[in-house]
């Protein structure tokens, strides 16, 4: 996201307070496969989630949101193929909603991938009046168990217009903390990882403490940079999710 940033913004300087504090989605999807994978489908138009490297936005048509996903595809002309990357969980998901069938670059985020069936599961008996709610890059299974699907915002909203008041939430545990804030008299529960773990917890965006915040304000460091050519490039198919999206 702090590539998008300076993508859009080229002339601002754009601070990631761990430079460490990548994503595992994005790290699943290595730029050379990734030309080869187009390679081996000539003709196809590129759509990619935005959590995706300036070097595959700048390898795509269109960008994305899971919020927007499902009607930018819709939007495409049915006689032309798509490839859909680098979430397969997402892109499956989108294939559901719009009745395209892509091509899915088979990558995923760490966070969406850990999520316990068996826990899921578990912690429905024990609240059996509560709601599933999930956001789509979860894998298929998962997303057959949940009430509502939807993007952080959507998720947020529906917390607030449901008459439910306890959710099973299937995403990064962080956004319950927002949920609370919104909804501070009803229950959200998060899904442990597989063995009960905290693995479903982003490792990267942990990396961004609050101590880190303050001194990358301090200091006005680490400072991303990207190369201009990619970034030129990338920049298109963000400027065409807008466009489509108006």
């Amino acid at each position: 996201m702090a590539e998008t940033a300076k993508i859009i913004n080229p002339n601002k300087i754009v601070l990631v307070p761990d430079i460490e504090a990548g994503c595992s989605l994005a790290d699943d999807c290595p730029e050379d496969d990734f030309i080869r994978f187009k390679e081996q489908h000539p003709n196809h138009y590129v759509v990619s989630y935005i959590n995706c490297s300036a070097g595959i936005k700048a390898e795509s048509d269109l960008i994305c949101t899971s919020s927007n996903a499902v009607d930018l595809v819709k939007k495409i002309p049915k006689n032309i193929p798509i490839i859909f990357a680098p979430d397969k969980n997402l892109g499956r998901w989108v294939e559901k909603q719009s009745g395209r069938k892509m091509k899915l670059w088979p990558g995923s985020c760490i966070v969406h991938e850990t999520f316990s069936e068996e826990a899921l599961l578990k912690l429905k008996l024990e609240h059996p009046e509560s709601e599933i709610i999930a956001h789509p890059e979860c894998t298929e299974s998962l997303l057959s168990y949940s009430d509502f699907i939807g993007s952080t915002s959507k998720l947020l909203k529906h917390i607030q217009d449901s008459d439910v008041n306890k959710f099973i939430v299937l995403t990064e545990p962080g956004i319950i903390h927002q949920m609370r804030i919104k909804e501070p008299l009803k229950s959200f529960y998060d899904v442990p990882g597989i063995d009960g773990c905290s693995c479903n917890l982003c490792p990267h965006m942990r990396l961004n403490t609050v101590e880190k915040v303050i001194n990358s304000l301090k200091n006005l460091n680490p400072r991303l940079e990207l190369d201009k050519e990619i970034s030129i490039r990338a920049l298109k198919p963000i400027e065409k999710m807008l466009e489509l999206s108006n």
